[in-house]
């Protein structure tokens, strides 16, 4: 799973950040949170492609849906013949079809708009879903959650070949699947040589939000959650009076929830120049990783075990 970060702004671009957007790619699928102005343009300067399956937005304010027009029309440029699902939140589609449709344009390609809500599977990926995430802003909106299946255990094929003596081949494969197999007359069966399942990846986007509670249980052992830091805690009168978050707010969301990787964005312009304030209050309050991305930084979320084995090999050395 690939993160790219082609937008961190607040609501004003600056000459560094544009507004709201985040692109991942979620081996092959891709898939766009939030569509601030220029969309296109950041995807051509960090090297994503504009082969974009699903667009979720997370709610109608003009630094999050700007850029729709643009990447339809691009799109359109391109020859593109699939269809296109555009997800938001519930009451938004009226506002959804007049943006995409302001410059007159009808494309050759079916653009679909969903309405979703929180608890909905907004995409079903197969062995991973996309899901709503109550958020709280001052308007209807959504965050979203990529939530893995849990993958197969471990095949141990030292055991399978040196123990049971089964050869490598079409057993191996049948045993990792969870069907017995078998072998010298015997019934093997597959926990003998499978471990537990190992967890999947979640990463959560909240869009613009005040902390809710509803975002921390999505986030419990998140790998990455992209939260709302507009603001540093000198303004945290300002960012309940306009529904956003202090950094200070999301490291304590991300430390209840358990998260293992903080990403903090829509800052302000205020710290346009020095974002230290915004990623030392967000790190005082979250022992993981909490940092504010530029754009076009890409980040890989790595598989949970991965990760464990990681640090266990730092620690035996």
């Amino acid at each position: 799973m690939r993160v790219t970060f082609l937008g961190t702004s607040g609501a004003v671009p600056t000459t560094r950040r544009n507004t709201s957007a985040v692109f991942v790619n979620r081996e092959g699928d891709r898939l766009l949170f939030d569509c601030g102005e220029g969309p296109q343009r950041q995807m051509m300067r960090f090297g994503t492609g504009f082969a974009v399956d699903h667009v979720f937005i997370t709610h109608t304010h003009g630094d999050h849906v700007l850029g729709l027009p643009g990447l339809v029309q691009t799109l359109d440029f391109n020859g593109r013949d699939a269809p296109l699902a555009i997800n938001a939140p519930h009451g938004t589609r009226g506002r959804i079809e007049d943006v995409v449709g302001i410059a007159g344009t009808d494309p050759d390609f079916p653009v679909r708009i969903n309405q979703v809500g929180p608890g909905d599977t907004v995409l079903d990926g197969g062995d991973y879903e996309v899901r709503g995430v109550r958020t709280a802003h001052r308007t209807q909106s959504l965050g979203y959650a990529i939530v893995e299946d849990d993958r197969n255990g471990r095949f141990d094929r030292e055991k399978a070949e040196e123990e049971l003596g089964i050869p490598p081949g079409p057993k191996y494969s049948k045993l990792h699947r969870g069907e017995a197999v078998e072998h010298d007359g015997r019934t093997v069966e597959p926990d003998e040589v499978v471990g537990p399942p190992r967890p999947g990846r979640r990463m959560v986007y909240t869009g613009d939000t005040r902390p809710v509670d509803e975002v921390r249980d999505a986030a419990e052992d998140a790998d990455l959650l992209i939260h709302d830091a507009t603001f540093a805690s000198d303004w945290a009168d300002r960012a309940r009076d306009t529904a956003h978050s202090t950094a200070r707010e999301a490291g304590e969301l991300a430390s209840e929830a358990g998260a293992k990787r903080l990403a903090l964005v829509h800052v302000s312009t205020r710290y346009a120049g020095d974002v230290s304030p915004i990623e030392r209050e967000a790190g005082e309050a979250f022992d993981g990783e909490a940092f504010v991305p530029d754009d076009g930084d890409r980040i890989e979320v790595p598989f949970p075990d991965e990760v464990d084995a990681t640090e266990s090999d730092a620690n035996a050395q």
